[in-house]
């Protein structure tokens, strides 16, 4: 999932962050933590459909990408908006 999303793997972010607490997660944004929910899920799907794990990973990469541009997309202020409603 870390490598999907984030494009690195726990491991690596611990090595090039040796000052930080925690895992690449506890420094995710929202919209990142949302994406990784929805990507988690998915991946139980593709799991159940038989997928190898190179063809999950880079499926689930698409995805996060798609689902950040569009959050990106639909921006703060159409947010806020919602929330005045």
């Amino acid at each position: 999932m870390n490598v999907a999303l984030f494009g690195i793997t726990a491991k690596q972010w611990r090595e090039e962050h040796p000052d930080k607490n925690g895992n690449i997660r506890d420094y995710a944004t929202l919209n990142q933590l949302l994406v990784l929910a929805n990507m988690e899920s998915y991946n139980a799907i593709l799991i159940e459909q038989g997928k190898p794990q190179s063809e999950r990973l880079q499926l689930l990469n698409k995805l996060a990408i798609r689902q950040l541009e569009a959050i990106q997309n639909i921006g703060i202020d159409t947010i806020k908006k919602l929330e005045g409603k």
